[in-house]
Parts: C-alpha cells; sequence; structure tokens
C-alpha cells in the first residue's frame, strides 16, 4: 500500500551513514518496551538541507520491508488530518467521508493494533513544531517518521540531524546534475553554496538547462546571489532557497524581533560557530536597545530558541553555539542598506574586540583564537579603524604565528599591511607591528632573505617612532638577532642579544618576550662555543620558566627542556642529555594528546629531532635511526624540500643510518641534502661547510678517502673563514681531516694536526668532552704508529678511563676506541 510518496530523486546522491543510521534507529525497540513500543524518529536540519529527500529516500529504498508506506504533508494541521484519514479507505475502515476526525481516531486506532497490517511506515513530512502533532502520532508496531526544520523535536522524539552535503557529497552531486562539469569547478560551486542541496539542486538545473558554466554562474551569483538562488525551483520542493528562508526570517520577525536584530549580526559573523557567550558579553562593547537585549540572558536565550525553532541557526547547546549558513548570511546581508550594514558590521567588531584575550603568546588562549580567527577575518575587522579592533586582529596573527599557521599569517599580515599603510601611512605603530609578525612569519616559512629585508628598515623605524626602548621596538629587536644567525653572523648575533636581555628585563620583567630573548641568547653562546654559558643560561630560563608556569606541562617549559637536553648535549653531557630529551619527548606526547599541541606543529618536531640527536649520541643507534626515520617523514609533509628544519632532519636521518652502517642509503640522504644548504642558506654559511663532513664521513665509509679528504679540505677553509681557526666546528673538522691524512699515509702531518687541535680542544672544551676524548683516541694512534708507544700508552690509557666515566663501557663509541678504532665527528646542525 503506497500513498502520496513524491517521486524518487534520480540524482540523490550519498547520505549512506544517516540512511543506515535511520534504518537502525527505526528498528529499534525501547528499551524493555513491548513489541509494540513505535520508536519515533524525527529528521531535522535548515530548509534546504536534504530532510524530506532523505526521508523518500529511505521509503524507496526499504518499501519491500512494509505493507503499508503513508506520505504526509504536515506542514499545516488541516494537512496532517486529511492525509491521515486519506488512509482509512486503505485500511478496509469504514468512515463518512465528512467525518475527518473520525476517520483519524479510525485510522490511528488501526495503526496502534497492527490491523490489517503490522508493518507500517508513516512519514510526516515538514512538522514544523512539535505542537502540529499532538494526538496525531501513531503508536503500534510500525515505524514513525518526520522531517522538520525545528530542533525542538529533541526533546520530544528521537532525532537525528541531517547537515549539509560533505565536498564529496557535493561533487558527486554536481557530477550527476551537470554532465561535464569539472572536479575543479564542481569544487568551487560548492564552496561558494556552502554544501546545501537545494542550492546545489537550483544551480545544477540552471546550469544542465541553460549550458551555463561555472565562472558565469560564479560570477552571476557575486552580482545578485538573491536573483540567482531564485531561479530554477526544484520539482519536489515548494520554495527557492530564497523564498524558503524568507518565509522563516519574516515569521521570526513578527514572532521576536530580538531574534531578527540577532539573525542580522550573525551574518556578519563566519560561516562558522558562533560562541553564545560573545552575545552576552557583547553588553560591554554596544550601546542603546542592543544592549539592553544582549544584557538579558532570558531574551538573549528566547532569542535564540527563536532561530533554532525556524531553521534560521543550528544551535548546538552541547557547544553553545549557534550557526547561520553561509547562504543565508549573503541574502541577510543583501536585505540590508548600506548604512545598516555598516552598523551591523561594527556591531559585530565591536564584540568580537570584547572577546580578545589579549594573550597569543600563552597556549591556554589559542582555543579562544582559533574559535574568533574565522570569524575575525569573515567579518572584515581588518577594516575596522577602532584602535582595539586592530590590537585584536595583530593578536589574532600573531596566535596564527606561533600556532604555526604560517601561510594563513602570513595572508593576513599582508592584509592588514595593506589597508592599514594606506589608513595611516607606513610609520604608523599598527603597521610597524605588523611588519614585525610578517618578518616573523617569512623567517619561519624559510624565506630568511626576505625576513631580513623587512625586519631592517622595520627595526629603524621603531626606534625612530616609537623609541629604542619600546616593547614593540624589543620584540622586533629580538627578532634580529635570529636574522643574523641565520646569516651565519653567530659574533654579531651574541652581541645584539646580549645588549637585548637587560632591555627585556627592564621592561617586560617576567615574561615569555623576556624568556624568547634568554633563550637566543643560549642559542647565540652554544654558535660560538660557548657550551658551558649556553648550558648554565638555558638552565636559568628553564627553571624560570617553570616557576612563572607553575610546571612542567606548559608548551613553553617542555620546550625549553628540550633545549636544555640539546645544551647538554653540546656540552659533552650525552648520558644526562639524552634523559633529558626522553622527558621533553614524553611530556610533549602528553600536550599533544590533550590537544594543547599537535603533532606536526614545528616546537612539537623540534623536540623529537633533539631526542633523535641525543638517543644516537648516548650510544642508542637503532633508537636514534628510529625517531629519526619518524621526525623526517613529518617534516617532509610540512615544510618545503629547501627548508633549513627539514634540511637539519634529513642530515639527522644520514647520519643515523651512517652509524647503523646503512652506507648507501645514508651516501644518497647526505649527498642530496649538503647541496640544498648551500641553496637554503649560502654557499658560505657555516651549516653549508659542516654539512661536508658528513658527506665526507660517508665517502671514507664507502672506502673513497681521496674524495673524502678534498670535501674535509674544502670545509676546513671555509669554517675557518666563516668563523676563525679556533671554533668548535673548524676543529672537527681539523680532527676528521686528520683521520684522512693519516690514513693516506702522511702520519706525521696527521699526528701535528691532532697534537695542536688537542690542545685546543681541552682548552675549549675541558679534558672529558666526547670531542675532546675522540680526538685525544685518534692522536694516541698517530702516536703508536710513529713509535711513539709511551706516550700512546699514557694517552690511550688515560682517554678510556675518561671515556668509560663518561659515557660507560658499553657505549658503542668507548667499545669502538678500545678495540683501536678510529673515531669521526659528524655535523648535527642545532636550530638556529
Amino acid at each position: 500500500m503506497w500513498g502520496h510518496v513524491p517521486q524518487r530523486n534520480k540524482n540523490f546522491t550519498g547520505r549512506t551513514n544517516q540512511l543506515s543510521e535511520l534504518r537502525e534507529r527505526l528498528m529499534a525497540r525501547r528499551p524493555g518496551g513491548s513489541a509494540t513500543a513505535v520508536v519515533p524518529q524525527a529528521v531535522y536540519g535548515l530548509g534546504g538541507v536534504g530532510k524530506t529527500q532523505l526521508a523518500m529516500e529511505y521509503a524507496y529504498q526499504y518499501a519491500h520491508e512494509y505493507d503499508v508506506v503513508w506520505w504526509v504533508s504536515a506542514d499545516q494541521p488541516g494537512l496532517i488530518r486529511a492525509g491521515l484519514a486519506a488512509l482509512a479507505p486503505r485500511l478496509g475502515l469504514t468512515v463518512a467521508l465528512d467525518r475527518t476526525e473520525d476517520a483519524v481516531a479510525a485510522v490511528l486506532d488501526a495503526l496502534r493494533q497492527g490491523t490489517p497490517f503490522k508493518n507500517w511506515l508513516i512519514v510526516f513530512d515538514n512538522a514544523e513544531q512539535p505542537e502540529s502533532l499532538t494526538g496525531l502520532q501513531p503508536q503500534g508496531p510500525g515505524h514513525l517518521l518526520i522531517t522538520s526544520r525545528s530542533h525542538r523535536w529533541q526533546s520530544r522524539v528521537d532525532t537525528l540531524e541531517i547537515a549539509v552535503f560533505t565536498r564529496a557529497e557535493s561533487v558527486e552531486f554536481l557530477d550527476r546534475r551537470v554532465p561535464g562539469i569539472q572536479r575543479e569547478g564542481a569544487d568551487r560551486l560548492a564552496e561558494a553554496l556552502g554544501d546545501l542541496p537545494l542550492a546545489l539542486e537550483q544551480a545544477g538545473a540552471l546550469q544542465a538547462e541553460s549550458g551555463i558554466g561555472v565562472d558565469d554562474y560564479l560570477e552571476l551569483f557575486e552580482e545578485n546571489a538573491r536573483q540567482v538562488l531564485s531561479e530554477n525551483l526544484v520539482a519536489d520542493y515548494p520554495h527557492s532557497v530564497v523564498t524558503t528562508w524568507n518565509l522563516a526570517r519574516d515569521a521570526v520577525g513578527r514572532q521576536n524581533p530580538n531574534a531578527l536584530e540577532l539573525l542580522r549580526r550573525c551574518a556578519f559573523f563566519g560561516a562558522e560557530p558562533i560562541a553564545r557567550d560573545l552575545f552576552s558579553n557583547g553588553k560591554f562593547a554596544l550601546d542603546g536597545d542592543i544592549r539592553d537585549f544582549l544584557s538579558n540572558k532570558y531574551e538573549l536565550a528566547r532569542a535564540t530558541r527563536e532561530l533554532g525553532r525556524y531553521a534560521l541557526a543550528r544551535i548546538d547547546n552541547s557547544a553553545n553555539t549557534l550557526q547561520v549558513h553561509r547562504l543565508m548570511q549573503r541574502l541577510i546581508r543583501d536585505d540590508l542598506s548600506e548604512a545598516e550594514a555598516e552598523r551591523m558590521e561594527h556591531d559585530v567588531h565591536l564584540i568580537l574586540t570584547v572577546a580578545d584575550p589579549n594573550d597569543p603568546e600563552n597556549v591556554d588562549t589559542w582555543p579562544a583564537y582559533a574559535d574568533l580567527y574565522g570569524h575575525v577575518v569573515a567579518s572584515g575587522v581588518v577594516h575596522c579603524q577602532n584602535p582595539e579592533s586592530r590590537e585584536l586582529f595583530i593578536n589574532v596573527v600573531r596566535y596564527l604565528y606561533r600556532s604555526g599557521a604560517f601561510s594563513a599569517g602570513l595572508a593576513e599580515a599582508d592584509h592588514a599591511i595593506e589597508h592599514w599603510t594606506q589608513d595611516a601611512g607606513a610609520d604608523d605603530p599598527n603597521v610597524l607591528v605588523m611588519c614585525g609578525i610578517k618578518a616573523d612569519l617569512l623567517w619561519m616559512t624559510g624565506r630568511y632573505a626576505e625576513a631580513y629585508e623587512l625586519r631592517r628598515p622595520t627595526l629603524e623605524s621603531m626606534r625612530r617612532t616609537l623609541g629604542p626602548e619600546h616593547e614593540a621596538t624589543l620584540i622586533v629587536l629580538n627578532g634580529r638577532g635570529a636574522d643574523l644567525r641565520i646569516r651565519g653572523e653567530f659574533r654579531a648575533a651574541l652581541e645584539l642579544d646580549e645588549e637585548s636581555v637587560p632591555l627585556h628585563q627592564a621592561v617586560f620583567a617576567e615574561h615569555p618576550f623576556t624568556f624568547y630573548a634568554l633563550n637566543n641568547l643560549a642559542i647565540d653562546y652554544g654558535l660560538n662555543s660557548r657550551y658551558e654559558r649556553a648550558l648554565e643560561q638555558r638552565l636559568q630560563n628553564y627553571e624560570a620558566l617553570r616557576i612563572f608556569y607553575g610546571g612542567d606541562d606548559h608548551v613553553l617549559v617542555v620546550t625549553a627542556k628540550s633545549q636544555l637536553a640539546q645544551d647538554q648535549r653540546q656540552a659533552g653531557l650525552y648520558l644526562q642529555g639524552r634523559e633529558t630529551a626522553e622527558q621533553a619527548y614524553r611530556l610533549c606526547n602528553e600536550l599533544v594528546a590533550r590537544g594543547r599541541l599537535f603533532e606536526l606543529h614545528p616546537l612539537t618536531l623540534a623536540i623529537a629531532r633533539c631526542l633523535a640527536v641525543n638517543r644516537r649520541k648516548a650510544g642508542d643507534f637503532p633508537g636514534g635511526l628510529v625517531l629519526a626515520r619518524e621526525v623526517y617523514d613529518k617534516y617532509t609533509r610540512i615544510f618545503a624540500p629547501d627548508h633549513p628544519d627539514r634540511l637539519a632532519a634529513a642530515i639527522i636521518l644520514g647520519n643515523a643510518l651512517r652509524a647503523e652502517n646503512e652506507t648507501d642509503d645514508a651516501v644518497d640522504r647526505i649527498e642530496r641534502t649538503v647541496s640544498r644548504y648551500g641553496e637554503a642558506l649560502g654557499a658560505d654559511h657555516p651549516y653549508t661547510h659542516g654539512n661536508l663532513l658528513n658527506l665526507a664521513l660517508v665517502r671514507r665509509q664507502e672506502n673513497n678517502l681521496a674524495e673524502a679528504r678534498e670535501l674535509l679540505e674544502k670545509a676546513l677553509a671555509g669554517l675557518t673563514r666563516s668563523l676563525g681557526p679556533e671554533h668548535h666546528y673548524t676543529l672537527t673538522c681539523v680532527t676528521n681531516l686528520a683521520t684522512a691524512v693519516s690514513e693516506s699515509g702522511d702520519v706525521e702531518a696527521a699526528q701535528r694536526m691532532g697534537e695542536s687541535t688537542l690542545t685546543h680542544f681541552r682548552s675549549l672544551l675541558g679534558p672529558n668532552h666526547p670531542h675532546t676524548l675522540v680526538c685525544a683516541t685518534n692522536y694516541s694512534l698517530d702516536l703508536r704508529q710513529l713509535g711513539r708507544a709511551a706516550e700512546a700508552d699514557d694517552l690511550y690509557a688515560e682517554t678510556i678511563d675518561r671515556y668509560q666515566k663518561v659515557l660507560g663501557k658499553e657505549h658503542p663509541d668507548v667499545l669502538a676506541a678500545m678495540n683501536g678504532a678510529r673515531l669521526d665527528f659528524d655535523f648535527e646542525p642545532p636550530a638556529l
């Protein structure tokens, strides 16, 4: 028995999960209920989202499971009763045609008893409010399905919310509806229409019937969305998108004018969910009647409820948000006069400004900024000339930088710089602050030359207009040291940061910006071979951060702990450095699990990268290789091939492969990476020269001694020129070169090189540093080859004793030294 079910939609697309879930729910019985306890199901959602289409498709797919499928139009009470009464004769019920109420009662009784049919499906389509079906919902062994725009059914029956299409469903639908449409065009069309099925059907029909292309359609849509969305009515849907939502909007305006005012302001937010607290807090930003309305939590709650009742907004009570579809937002904006639109938009800017946590450096505020970001951009806060609104936009871009969203940050920074420069000139403080943030973003994306060229004049302008000790000036000054480091000017960076830190301490006191400056100073000490001073500085900074944030579970504290592990390693404390790095890695993973950091954030990767090196240096070659592979794979997913952080991860992987004697893979990885370093940082950068050491080691491992020696000589010349003859990197190169020279047969030359270098190592690093011990091991071998056995024995015995105390008897380097092998230095480029 099949009654009044609309014609099946041959273009029905997707919704597989929803159909399956709907079937499972309808087949379920109430816990402890009888076999006749029907479980009504309501599917609800925005107008045009496809609720009716889903119910139709369910009826057709499962028609064979039912004896009766009866469709009732429920948008008017009279139609409901008439639809039910029409079922009476089909059930064999004898009721006078003019006795509608008697017919309805008889039908409901027959359905309840399951006579003559137990397997029935009744669909009430478009039942706007629960009250409209009071006393009309059948009970019994069959299934009851309701479609509605109202979320109020949630408190009455089991419900299934129907959202807009997924993008894949939208593309699939358009592919069926518009023959020959390209995927890229379908994607753009779906984006513009917000994946709303009814809008996609109207657009598809217009294109299929008129031959208009996607570009032309979108151009027309941009010019007059209202007219375009009024075209090509769908055969089985009574209204266009425009009419559907206009009717709902007008009804809301009559029922609750405040709800309409709320909806109009929602039109200037982004299409993402809007935290309802934004509106209640908006009372602190707005004036007049709207302020009174937002100050009254009961009136605000009633207005929100009305928007949900008419499906003009999606209400999520669990998340305390409301969401208006982008097409509805567009239609509302188009209905407003220019003056009204400007007023509404400015109200939204002020509401968002009040919600600014004003602390983008604090990871605890990142969720709030993540919620604000889409609305700040969509509402055009960047165009607002209110000072607090500009500060909000600056904070949002700084949040994007800190959270690792570099591309998005660059786009918004450029947007702000362009508009604010037009408004206030290039020396406007907000423009200068944003230029400083842009320089940071350029630096993080590996565009170092651009960062340098932007930050230098920005810093000069700030010193001139704001003063050398202004907070904004000092923030940019801190980045200037990073620019110098990336250019290989390690000594100049140290001098700058030694002057910068006291200024930060005087102006900021205990503040993240001071901690950033102290961290950079520790980096400078390490890059200038002052490892003990770097470790001391880093330890002080780490302890200060722990006190400031009250423990070890803060992102900056965990990062500082990892950096401390790096400095411990560089100071020769390999075992202690590994333990610290393991602790930082565990803490970092806990932060990721709690959602405080994401897996591919640069800080997360840097912590893992440090541990990969520290494991290997502590003697865990297999563990170091496993993590090095994992880290490099993650870097390849977020950074371009020539980004220095990705290159550093590649070198770490290459060195780990070499340590595990996977020579072929090590050669391939290191050789390709070394050439890219020169392109990324410059041919004369210390890291470019330093990485030649790694290539020389794998060449030597391949028994290609001649090329290894040539590479080391080239690296030595470059390091001596860029860093000087007594820098740590230079000395490691000399030690490796001495091995190549000795193995080439010139042992006397190698012995002289070893003797001089050992003296420098002892002075620079101390007698117990593993690098000093590597040099001593190799020097003792050359002494022995030259027949100076007594000296060799004494030095060897002392070195092995120190080695065992520093690294333990089972460390691979200690065992190699005890077996008379020469030891090597690889180069691990520290973060800049």
